[in-house]
C-alpha cells in the first residue's frame, strides 16, 4: 500500500482508440472485460492510488501505542457528549497487517490502519474496518485501547466496498461503539474522527472538523487499469484524515459511528478533504461479511466491452441504427447464465437496462448493484444485427 504525501500527480486518463461500429464483429476471447457480478478486485486498495491523487488512509507500521488521553468535554461544549466520545474511544482499535515472504518467515507487519468493535455477541466480538487495511495478510492482529495484541480471525471482506470484518475473542472487550445513521446528516455538522493516524504511535487521536458534503459520489479503480469501474458514494470531512486512519470512525455530536474513514485527497495543493463511507450502506454490507463471508450481487454472466473499445479488425461486424453511438458489446456468455438463458448472444450490443441508459461497463454495475436485487427480473434492450430487441432475465448471483 503505497502513498506519495510530497509527490502527488495528476491522475491520467488512459487512452484508448475510437473506432465507430459499422457492421458485425467477431470480437471472441479478445474482448474480456470481466464477467459482471465478479468484478470484485481491489476496492479502495486501489482507489485512484495508482494516480496517487486519492490515498488511502493506512499506514507503516510502527512499533509501539500511546495509551488514548481523555477526550476534553470543550470538544463539543457538552460534558455529556464527551463521555460518549470518551466511551467510544475504547471501541477504536488498531489493526495490523501481517504478511510472510516464505514459509520460514514468521511474518513482519506490513502496515497498520483502524478498525471499530461494532458488536460482541456470546464469546465473541467483531471488528469492522478497511478491506484495503488486511489485503494480503497472512495473519491480521487488533491493538486494542489498552495496547493489549490479540489474534483476529478475518470473516470476510469485500474490495468492492473496501469493508472488512473481523472476530476476536470477546473476553478482551467491555465496550462495543454505538452505530448511528448517515441518513439524517447534514452539511455543517459537526463530527470528529478517531483512529490511529501514521500508526499505532499516536493511536486513537481525535479530530475534529464538520460534514462538508453528502452523497458525494467517487469514480475509482478497483482493479489497477486507471479506469474507473466503479462509482461510490461517500461523506465528505474537513476532519483531518491521515494515513493509518482508514477503518476509523467518524462520529457525530451524539457518540454515533456515522461513517467508516477510508480515504483523503492527497494534493499538495488540496487541504482538508477526506472521505468515510456512510454506515447506513455499510450495515448491510457487514451484515453479509458477518454471516456469509462475502456479499452476493446480481449476476447477468456476460463479458462486455464499450462500442468505441472495439478492436479494429472486429468493427466491421457490429452493426447498429444511425444515431446508436453507445452501449456494450458481449464479447463473452457464461454458460448457464441468466443472459445465456434469456437468448442473448455474441456481439449483441446492450443499451438500456430496464429504463437505465447503459454507455458502459460501470453504468451496469452501478444498476445491478444498487437497483435491484438477486431474483428480480430486469428487461435488457440490445441491437442484433441493426435491430432492435428486448429480453427479459431473472438475476442469479455471483458465484
Amino acid at each position: 500500500m503505497g502513498f506519495e504525501e510530497n509527490q502527488i500527480q495528476e491522475q491520467q486518463d488512459h487512452q484508448h482508440h475510437e473506432h465507430k461500429p459499422k457492421r458485425k464483429n467477431g470480437i471472441g476471447k479478445i474482448l474480456t472485460a470481466g464477467i459482471v457480478g465478479g468484478l470484485i478486485a481491489t476496492f479502495l486498495t486501489a482507489f485512484l492510488l495508482s494516480s496517487n491523487i486519492l490515498t488511502s488512509a493506512q499506514d507503516e507500521p510502527n512499533e509501539e501505542s500511546q495509551k488514548q488521553t481523555e477526550i476534553s468535554d470543550q470538544i463539543f461544549k457538552d460534558a455529556s457528549i464527551s463521555a460518549d466520545l470518551n466511551e467510544l474511544s475504547e471501541a477504536i482499535v488498531g489493526v495490523v497487517n501481517i504478511q510472510k515472504q516464505n514459509v520460514f518467515d514468521k511474518g513482519s507487519e506490513a502496515g497498520t490502519g483502524s478498525g471499530i468493535i461494532y458488536k460482541k455477541d456470546g464469546e465473541s466480538a467483531y471488528v469492522v474496518t478497511n478491506q484495503h487495511v488486511i489485503n494480503g495478510a497472512k495473519e491480521v492482529e487488533v491493538v486494542l485501547n489498552k495496547d493489549q495484541r490479540i489474534d483476529a480471525e478475518v470473516l470476510g471482506e469485500d474490495s468492492l466496498t473496501d469493508l472488512a470484518i473481523l472476530k476476536i475473542d470477546g473476553k478482551h472487550v467491555d465496550t462495543v461503539a454505538k452505530l448511528g445513521s448517515s441518513s439524517n446528516v447534514k452539511t455543517g455538522d459537526p463530527v470528529v474522527a478517531i483512529g490511529n493516524p501514521l500508526g499505532l504511535e499516536f493511536s486513537n487521536s481525535v479530530t475534529k472538523g464538520i460534514i462538508s458534503g453528502k452523497n458525494r459520489s467517487l469514480s475509482v479503480d478497483t482493479n489497477g487499469d486507471r479506469q474507473p469501474d466503479w462509482v461510490t458514494d461517500v461523506l465528505q470531512t474537513d476532519a483531518a484524515i491521515n494515513p493509518g486512519n482508514s477503518g476509523g470512525a467518524l462520529v457525530n455530536s451524539k457518540g454515533e459511528v456515522i461513517g467508516i474513514n477510508s480515504m483523503k485527497i492527497a494534493k499538495q495543493r488540496v487541504e482538508g478533504m477526506g472521505f468515510a463511507i456512510p454506515i447506513d450502506q455499510a450495515k448491510k454490507i457487514m451484515s453479509d461479511l458477518e454471516k456469509h463471508g462475502e456479499v452476493k450481487r446480481p449476476l447477468v454472466g456476460v463479458s462486455v466491452v464499450k462500442m468505441n473499445q472495439v478492436p479494429q479488425p472486429y468493427v466491421q461486424n457490429i452493426e447498429v441504427p444511425e444515431g446508436v453511438e453507445n452501449g456494450i458489446v458481449v464479447a463473452q456468455i457464461e454458460d448457464g447464465s441468466p443472459a445465456d438463458k434469456a437468448g442473448l448472444k455474441q456481439y449483441d450490443v446492450i443499451t438500456k437496462i430496464n429504463d437505465q441508459e447503459i454507455k458502459n461497463l460501470l453504468d451496469l454495475k452501478v444498476y445491478l448493484y444498487n437497483k435491484v436485487k438477486i431474483g428480480d427480473e430486469v428487461e435488457l434492450t440490445y441491437y442484433r444485427n441493426g435491430e432492435k430487441q428486448t429480453a427479459t432475465l431473472t438475476l442469479d448471483q455471483t458465484i
